[in-house]
C-alpha cells in the first residue's frame, strides 16, 4: 500500500555516527506508529525502535536497543529518523522501516506481523 523509503545508509567504522530517514510521499507518517527494525543475514529481524502517531507520542526501544539510538519524528518533513550513535560491527544489517496502526509501540505490539507496510531497506556496515 504506503510505500515507505530509507536512506541514510552506508559504512562506517566503529563508533561513527549515522542517522536514517523514513519517508513517504504517499502517505502522513504522522498517523501511523512508525517502527524500526533491522536485519542481517540469515537472521530474524529484529525491532530497533517505535514512534506512535503524533497524538499518542509514545516512543519505545526494546532493552537491547537502548542508549545508542534515537527515534524521532518531524512532522514537516513527513520523516521518521534513527540516530545511531556509537556504533558497532554487530550492528551491521539492513534496516528497515515499517508502518502499523497506532498504538503498536509497545512491547507486544512492536513485532514485525503488525506491521503491513516496509520500506525496501538501507544498509548499514560497521566495521572495525
Amino acid at each position: 500500500q504506503v510505500q515507505l523509503v530509507e536512506s541514510g545508509g552506508g559504512s562506517v567504522r566503529a563508533g561513527g555516527s549515522l542517522r536514517l530517514s523514513c519517508s513517504s510521499s504517499q502517505d502522513t507518517l504522522a498517523r501511523y506508529s512508525i517502527g524500526w527494525f533491522r536485519q542481517a543475514p540469515g537472521k530474524e529481524r529484529e525491532g530497533v525502535s517505535c514512534i506512535s502517531d503524533i497524538n499518542e507520542r509514545t516512543i519505545y526501544y526494546p532493552d537491547s536497543m537502548k542508549g545508542r539510538f534515537t527515534i524521532s519524528r518531524d512532522t514537516a518533513e513527513n520523516t521518521v529518523y534513527l540516530l545511531m550513535n556509537n556504533l558497532k560491527p554487530e550492528d551491521t544489517a539492513v534496516y528497515y522501516c515499517a508502518r502499523a496502526d497506532p498504538f503498536q509501540c509497545t512491547p507486544k505490539g512492536f513485532i514485525p506481523p503488525m506491521f503491513d507496510s516496509w520500506g525496501q531497506g538501507t544498509q548499514v556496515t560497521v566495521s572495525m
